[in-house]
């Protein structure tokens, strides 16, 4: 009933997607929402063995307070984030899929100083969680055109 739609799943035999697996080599870490990052696509895509395309990225995170109480202290974060990633064929060098995703996690800031910097620890391990799966989903989708 699904073949009828044209549905074909990207990880089934010979699906789209079987060529991202093990063969994205994601650009190094610099920093603790880089080495997340990484590890999540590297979760998903797996390590390369055969190396056949390059991920670069570039992460930008902000956060905002959104919550204050009447004595102008904020309870409550915003935590956004950006990331510009692209990714090239490593035998020609040439682009072969780019763009930018982002999202937001948010976080309370209510407590010590301890649970505060948990807190926010925690958040930006979820942002970058969800930026990476944003990346994945645009690799799979653009993954039929790919050599």
């Amino acid at each position: 009933m699904l073949a009828a739609c044209g549905f074909a799943p990207a990880y089934g035999p010979g699906g789209v997607a079987t060529t991202l697996v093990e063969t994205v080599r994601v650009a190094d870490p610099y920093d603790k929402n880089s080495f997340d990052l990484v590890e999540r696509l590297e979760e998903r895509l797996g390590r390369p063995n055969n190396h056949r395309y390059d991920l670069a990225y570039t992460i930008r995170t902000e956060a905002f307070g959104v919550g204050i109480t009447t004595e102008n202290e904020i309870t409550r974060f915003n935590l956004k984030g950006v990331i510009d990633y692209t990714l090239t064929d490593t035998a020609t060098g040439s682009r072969l899929t780019g763009g930018q995703v982002q999202s937001f996690t948010a976080y309370s800031a209510t407590g010590s100083t301890v649970a505060g910097l948990a807190a926010e620890e925690d958040a930006a391990l979820r942002l970058m969680r969800i930026l990476a799966d944003q990346i994945v989903a645009r690799l799979i989708a653009a993954s039929a055109a790919f050599p």
